[in-house]
């Protein structure tokens, strides 16, 4: 059985005057969607999402926005020149790892009335620049 859920990711006091998106699509034909320059304060982006059971019945992660190999799936961030701002040194991508999201996760938006499942993620790495690579603790909740 495939299902839609709401996903929002909030990416917390990311590097100022620095455009972030989600990414959609792949390679050298993807788009940025969402786009948003930093303030320094929060940036909240949402997708929806497409999941059903893989063949060991775990969750598999589908639609437009979702990338990498169906039991590592998870989202881009795309961050300055990446994102399709020409005006400055970053060229980056911050990956969202999908794989906290459990069937008992998904169950608990239909059982709690909840629209969305949201993940908070630094927006600033060791590197005083815009966090990417891959984000370790992405874990996504049911919002208070």
């Amino acid at each position: 059985m495939e299902k839609e859920i709401n996903l929002r990711i909030i990416l917390e006091k990311p590097t100022a005057d620095t455009d972030f998106g989600i990414q959609q699509g792949s390679g050298h034909t993807y788009v940025t969607l969402q786009k948003q320059k930093s303030t320094g304060e929060d940036l909240t982006f949402e997708a929806t999402v497409r999941v059903k059971p893989s063949a060991d019945e775990s969750p598999v992660f589908l639609g437009a926005v979702t990338q990498g190999p169906p039991k590592e799936r998870f989202i881009y961030i795309d961050i300055g020149r990446a994102a399709g701002q020409l005006d400055t040194l970053w060229s980056r991508r911050l990956k969202i790892p999908l794989k906290s999201i459990t069937w008992e996760l998904i169950q608990q938006l239909d059982t709690a009335q909840q629209a969305v499942l949201e993940v908070r993620v630094p927006g600033v790495g060791k590197d005083g620049g815009p966090n990417c690579g891959g984000v370790k603790n992405a874990l996504f909740s049911c919002p208070q």
